[in-house]
């Protein structure tokens, strides 16, 4: 301990003092942990009490009893629900299309239950349920439209100086003001001592202009001007500026108006006779002012003022009316033009919870980064006029066609179909004959009847396309596939173009052969030449536009497959490798742009043009070109439009061995998709085609290389798909030779066979239900007898179909792939099997437990991307499914599937689409009572029998996590059951079964211990599964009997006690915050009399101000939450503040709701919290006035006569000093001690040596800090507002002493004060007059704490606050007074607070 009389050391010079405690720690930094667990075991020991729960009322009884109380009551709103809470809706899908994406007789095809579904799934509109008043559950002052109103702009005395301090030159500019600084030496002026050389201290003067135009001279002990000022002179009081060298040399004096004067020196003449010039110059301007206001009417002054005086005397007669009227405007005035109190409240300025739930939309079709490929030119070297006179223009001497598609060299595979372009002039596309075209196509049979919604002219030359990639990088390439018409082998047709010499000849010669070639064999194709390009730059998608395609290679006939492409794009970058490569001259002018989010005259990959939709033969169309998007759950997305489209890859044919044909060598392979191997069916029309020709066609043609018995293939055939796929449905591949010999040889007949039939091969579709789309090998027959489907591939045993002959004994010669882009076929086994069974038992009414069981299991081995892209379908398919089990075994089966969907969805980050599902796509079944049950029961029902303690404890861990989707499910469902089967007409309870309600309680029962207990080992998910329960918790208020509800909350807050781990009070506090933010939180409340008389007048009520039973039993919601927070008060600082902050943002949420903006609504309200007064009171001794104050007890204070005036820093632990200006000189001389839990400070006693110093150690339950100021009276408060009321405020048998910090009180301090804003007169008269003289005394305590903690600082000791600067030591100005802005009213309150200064002075050496 310190010496008697000892000066106590700056804090930061003193050596941290290391606690004997500590010292014996084993562990350092380990005392906090230790003082939690010693704490806890003493609290465990000494707080056996539970607090007893309070039975809540019979809501639904009590207000059929009180109807007609309630319908009396002027403010029923506030006790009523509205009847229009809630309904469902039905919003119409946005259509992004002309017309729907599903064909016009798919509904009636569909035969399989998925397709079916699907289809549905695509066509159905949104289901919601909307909350009328939803926005009043959460605190959203954007959306109600509050303006958070700013004060008139005032400027206090306080702020003065900050403001020159700042700017200190542009302060002195205003006004033409003057400002000067420089080191001068201040003479000591005290009487009792006379001045000499020894008693002049240097200090820096700075001379400043104020805000009213008056001068101060403020002097320093360094050059740091923005630090308070050690004293100030004003120049207002000043009558002159005089040379006095008697003292010292340099030095003038400053005389004042009080006789009293200044001696100031400088260190040289020179700057002796500037500072006296200066300052004369102020004087003069001073002077000048004065005389100014003098002949402006300040003559007349002292008459107005005698005039005032008789005026006022003479009213004195009617004082009591004029004091009545103002009384009563007064407060007319306050309640009309007053900001709300939370609305300076910075806490609230910053509380917005709209952020919290995520915005939830619609599923919508999502693209990734888009690139607009614009298709200009094709032009070669070997140009000429192809027409017969030769005077059309120059082009190219033959037709070319153009296939561009995206590469990834990354993913090593094609990512986009093909978009075909032919940029042929017009005269050139006429060297083919058009009829060969024609004769391919017969009558339109077609799905979709395009030509219907767009002219097909419109789409028979694209030029524009928008290619899709989700996963865009460098390493993406555009390439260019260019093909000609059939002629001979490549490097023959492409010698021509790869020679720069004069053309003109090799031109024409070209040209003859071309249009022999177009017209002989115009309707072939064969390998050129391609070109590449890179598309981005990086991986954000920034497209590389400067980038150009690469020069053109000859096709190299042995390189035609992807896979060598692939490899040529690999070397890409390679300038040594590239140049290896044969190039044909010419150019290849593509463009690529971004694309604008509107781009009108757009069709997607199905031709089915967008809504901004010109149709017009000019418009240009922009064409949708496929992605093929990785098959990974992230970037897959739900399905929402019909899309049904199958690629074919024919690869390789090996014909080399084959002896069944005297010549096969230039194959073409002719593709055809067919629904009947009959004899003679036809091709369906449903193959896209190529550029100028039909939209549709009936066959497509493979390129042909010349003179190859074993040719690869790159093409890719579109097909759009039936609806409804059967067994018959097959590709068939026709292979003919093709005779490219154009000699004069032979005869006029050989020259007319151009095609000869070497073979037929074909490929069922459909295997187990699904689409083949793996690589085949299939075998080929020479001949195509009728039923060729029902014979078996050679080798496989037996067969029921004709004999087939099979080129070279069978073998699998022709290579093929086919790839699926469709959203009503899947290709995953898993769930086909589902569906089929599913269709089979109609959804497992009929089903044998057993069976369902097996395939719902094997649901869980579903491929992630396939479960993403079809969710809806298989959501709504398992909730179909879960209400027609007869098995628990099958529920609970089918909820184990929809938790692993849930979970799957969540750690791929795509819990948006779940939310999507909830809100727009889920619909409940309609209810027939005989033949299904509900969802909302037996999704209940299964959640608890996965939540028993014996159940896999994955499949509960991931259900507690995920839980928010089941409980939305349940919530959706109910409210769907009640408004299609008219029960929402009904009373609260008969709305729902016993077994329903049985169930809630159930799942609530069930839940909570693996909440409690598991927030350690998984708290996520504990985390996540109470506010789950919580949100639904809540909005059973909105359907469900309320009493009920109130019971459940009761049995959630059962499985907590006193002194548990902090994890679990914020649970329980995030629990009632979500459920006390209810949006009629007030009428579940019933603030109305509760009396034994028939019916009450709300005058009549019976105030409470201590938490009753009767009180927290009739106002449920409110009395528990007080409860709780009064309980709170008693554990650490961190539970404190996380309970007064749901207390004071309920308060919050109440002031700024609109439906209750009157004054007579708040203050109703208010009566639900006046129990908060007596939590205040209880813990009013732990209110400490060293936290409270905005600055120190002991600030020490300067004047400008003697700088030196000041106190020691106070000890923490001896008594403060009291000062004038922040407490009443008459007030109670116990009041402090009250505040602050201290000995009074006029008593000489010293606080025990032994009490805690930390008042937040978390070990202290009892800390002596506070003495015996409060806990003395409290025999004598029991017997007044309580005398007849067991209070309930609290469980504890151990009340805590330690002080609440600075945040916590300043919040219980805004709820007090809300309270007492909000609340009427008469109730607060009421509390006066029952309360007794401590509570009273008590409660005005708390309101002068209020006076003191919201002082206001001036600007910066907000700043230095904000910047972590701490505090600053003021003068003792009135810190709240306005600048006067007249210069003799600005005198007169300096002199103010010069004489409250001498008086505090004084009082404090008492």
């Amino acid at each position: 301990m310190a010496a008697p009389g000892a000066m106590p050391l700056h804090p930061a010079l003193v050596p941290p003092e290391t606690r004997k405690f500590t010292r014996a720690l084993s562990k350092p930094g380990t005392a906090a942990e230790l003082r939690q667990s010693v704490s806890e075991v003493v609290r465990s020991s000494v707080l056996v009490a539970k607090p007893k729960l309070i039975e809540p009322i019979d809501y639904e009884n009590v207000i059929v009893q009180k109807k007609t109380q309630i319908l009396n009551d002027a403010l029923r709103e506030l006790l009523l629900f509205p009847y229009d809470d809630f309904q469902t809706a039905v919003l119409k899908r946005e259509r992004q299309y002309l017309c729907s994406t599903i064909p016009a007789n798919a509904e009636r095809e569909a035969q399989s239950l998925f397709v079916t579904e699907c289809i549905k799934t695509y066509n159905s509109d949104w289901h919601v349920v909307n909350y009328k008043y939803e926005d009043y559950s959460q605190f959203r002052p954007s959306n109600k439209g509050i303006k958070l109103e700013k004060l008139p702009v005032h400027v206090y005395e306080v702020d003065e100086e900050v403001d020159k301090d700042e700017d200190a030159a542009s302060l002195g500019s205003q006004k033409g003001g003057i400002t000067k600084q420089g080191w001068l030496y201040k003479g000591n002026m005290n009487s009792a001592i006379s001045v000499t050389m020894r008693s002049f201290k240097r200090r820096f003067f700075h001379l400043l202009q104020l805000g009213d135009g008056s001068y101060n001279l403020n002097f320093y002990k360094d050059e740091k001007i923005s630090k308070e000022p050690k004293g100030s002179i004003f120049l207002d009081s000043c009558m002159g500026v005089v040379q006095n060298n008697k003292v010292r040399r340099f030095a003038f004096e400053l005389k004042m108006q009080d006789k009293s004067s200044y001696l100031l020196a400088a260190d040289s003449e020179v700057e002796m006779e500037e500072w006296i010039a200066t300052l004369n110059k102020i004087l003069q301007l001073n002077f000048e002012a004065a005389m100014q206001e003098k002949r402006n009417g300040d003559p007349h002054e002292d008459d107005d003022q005698s005039k005032m005086d008789s005026f006022l005397s003479s009213l004195d007669s009617y004082l009591p009316e004029i004091t009545k009227v103002s009384r009563d405007s007064e407060i007319k005035f306050k309640s009309e033009s007053r900001v709300k109190l939370f609305a300076l409240d910075p806490d609230a300025q910053k509380l917005d919870f709209s952020g919290i739930e995520p915005e939830v939309k619609p599923f919508e079709e999502k693209f990734g980064k888009k690139i607009l490929v614009k298709c200009h030119d094709l032009s070669f070297n070997l140009q000429s006029c192809v027409a017969e006179n030769e005077e059309g223009p120059t082009t190219n001497v033959e037709p070319f066609f153009i296939s561009l598609s995206l590469f990834d060299i990354k993913l090593n595979r094609k990512i986009s179909s093909d978009f075909h372009v032919d940029l042929n002039h017009s005269t050139v596309r006429n060297m083919i004959p058009s009829s060969s075209q024609q004769l391919l196509n017969g009558s339109s049979d077609c799905l979709h009847q395009i030509q219907d919604i767009i002219p097909e002219i419109m789409l028979q030359y694209p030029k524009q396309g928008i290619f899709s990639v989700t996963c865009p990088h460098p390493d993406i390439f555009l390439v260019a596939r260019i093909e000609k018409v059939l002629q001979g082998s490549i490097t023959h047709c492409a010698e021509p173009y790869m020679k720069s010499s004069d053309s003109s000849k090799v031109a024409q010669k070209v040209l003859k052969n071309a249009k022999q070639a177009c017209q002989r064999l115009g309707q072939y194709r064969m390998p050129f030449a391609w070109a590449a390009r890179t598309l981005f730059k990086d991986t954000s998608g920034t497209l590389d536009k400067n980038a150009r395609f690469s020069a053109l290679y000859k096709q190299d006939s042995n390189k035609l497959s992807n896979e060598d492409l692939l490899k040529l794009l690999t070397d890409f970058r390679k300038p040594e490798k590239m140049a290896k490569l044969p190039v044909i001259l010419g150019n290849l002018d593509i463009t690529i742009d971004n694309v604008s989010p509107e781009i009108p005259n757009f069709v997607n990959s199905s031709y089915i043009p967008m809504k901004q939709f010109e149709n017009s033969t000019k418009t240009v169309v922009t064409f949708e070109v496929e992605e093929f998007v990785p098959c990974i759950p992230k970037h897959t997305q739900p399905f929402t439009i019909y899309n049904n489209h199958l690629y074919v890859y024919p690869k390789h044919l090996k014909y080399d061995s084959q002896k069944s044909f005297a010549k096969a060598r230039n194959i073409a392979v002719c593709i055809e998709f067919k629904d009947s191997d009959d004899e003679d069916s036809q091709p369906l029309k449903c193959i896209y085609g190529r550029p100028g020709g039909p939209i549709f066609t009936r066959q497509a043609f493979a390129t042909v290389l010349h003179h190859h018995q074993n040719p690869e293939f790159y093409d890719e055939i579109k097909i759009e798909l039936p609806t409804q796929l059967h067994e018959k449905h097959h590709l068939l591949f026709t292979f003919y030779h093709v005779s490219c010999d154009n000699s004069s040889k032979g005869t006029t007949k050989k020259k007319d066979i151009i095609e000869t039939l070497v073979g037929y091969s074909w490929l069922q579709l459909l295997k187990d239900g699904r689409v083949v789309t793996s690589e085949q090998h299939v075998p080929v027959s020479v001949y195509l007898p009728c039923g060729y489907l029902n014979n078996q591939e050679p080798g496989m045993g037996k067969h029921s179909g004709p004999e087939i002959k099979w080129v070279d004994g069978g073998k699998p010669l022709f290579k093929i792939s086919t790839h699926l882009v469709s959203t009503v076929y899947t290709q995953d086994q898993h769930l086909n099997n589902f569906f089929y069974y599913c269709q089979k038992t109609e959804s497992g009414a009929q089903a044998l437990g057993a069976d369902l069981v097996k395939y719902l299991k094997s649901l869980h081995a579903m491929e992630g991307h396939v479960m993403i892209a079809f969710l809806p379908t298989i959501l709504n398919q398992l909730f179909r499914v879960l209400t027609r089990a007869t098995q628990e075994e099958v529920a609970v089966n089918v909820t184990r599937v929809i938790i692993h969907v849930v979970a799957q969805c969540h750690e791929e980050g795509l819990d948006s689409y779940l939310r999507s599902y909830v809100k727009y796509a889920y619909k409940a079944e309609p209810y027939i009572a005989s033949e299904y049950k509900t969802v909302h029961e037996e999704l209940a029902k299964s959640m608890t029998a996965i939540l028993k303690p014996s159940a896999d404890f994955l499949t509960s861990n991931k259900l507690l996590k995920y839980s928010w989707f089941f409980f939305e499910i349940l919530i959706k469902s109910m409210a769907q059951h009640l408004i299609e089967n008219g029960k929402v007409k009904l009373l609260r309870n008969q709305r729902f079964p016993a077994s329903y309600h049985h169930a809630v309680e159930t799942v609530v029962n069930m839940l909570m211990p693996h909440i409690t207990q598991k927030y350690k080992d998984n708290p996520e998910a504990s985390k996540n599964a109470n506010h789950s329960l919580a949100v639904f918790i809540k909005r059973c208020f909105t359907f469900m009997d309320r009493g009920f509800v109130f019971k459940q909350i009761n049995n959630y807050i059962s499985f907590f006690t006193p002194g548990d781990p902090k994890t679990l009070f914020e649970f329980k506090f995030e629990f009632l915050r979500v459920v006390c933010n209810h949006e009629h939180y007030i009428p579940l409340n019933l603030p109305m009399p509760f009396g034994k008389g028939r019916i009450q007048r709300y005058q009549d009520l019976q105030l409470d101000y201590y938490l009753s039973d009767d009180f927290c039993k009739h106002h449920f919601l409110v009395g528990l939450l007080l409860r709780e927070v009064g309980n709170a008060l008693q554990e650490f600082r961190d539970i404190r503040q996380i309970a007064i902050s749901v207390l004071k943002n309920l308060m919050i949420k109440h002031s700024f709701d609109d439906r209750y903006s009157s004054r007579s609504h708040q203050a109703r309200i208010a009566t639900l919290y006046l129990p908060t007064f007596g939590l205040l009171i209880e813990n009013a001794h732990r209110i400490d006035v060293k936290d409270v104050s905005p600055f120190p007890v002991n600030a020490s204070s300067s004047s400008t006569k003697d700088e030196s005036l000041g106190f020691p820093v106070a000890n923490p632990l001896v008594t403060p000093q009291k000062t004038v200006n922040t407490l009443d000189n008459n007030l109670h001389k116990d009041l402090f001690g009250a505040i602050s839990g201290i000995a009074s400070p006029y008593t000489s006693s010293t606080p025990n040596v032994n009490c805690v110093r930390n008042a937040d150690s978390r070990g202290s339950l009892i800390s002596t800090d506070s003495g015996n100021s409060l806990p003395e009276r409290h025999g004598e408060k029991s017997n007044s507002l309580d005398k007849n009321q067991q209070t309930c405020t609290s469980g504890s048998s151990v009340v805590r002493c330690d002080k609440l910090d600075q945040s916590e009180i300043k919040s219980l301090l805004m709820c007090f004060l809300h309270i007492l804003k909000s609340m009427s007169d008469d109730a607060l008269f009421t509390y006066w007059n029952k309360a007794s003289t401590s509570e009273l005394m008590d409660f005005f305590t708390i309101a002068e704490v209020c006076l003191h903690q919201f002082q206001y600082m001036g600007k910066r000791y907000i700043a230095r606050n904000q910047e972590g600067l701490g505090p600053i030591v003021h003068d003792r100005k009135s810190q709240t007074l306005p600048v006067s802005r007249n210069r003799t009213g600005m005198m007169h309150a300096r002199l103010q607070q010069l004489s409250s200064l001498d008086n505090s002075l004084t009082f404090s050496h008492m």
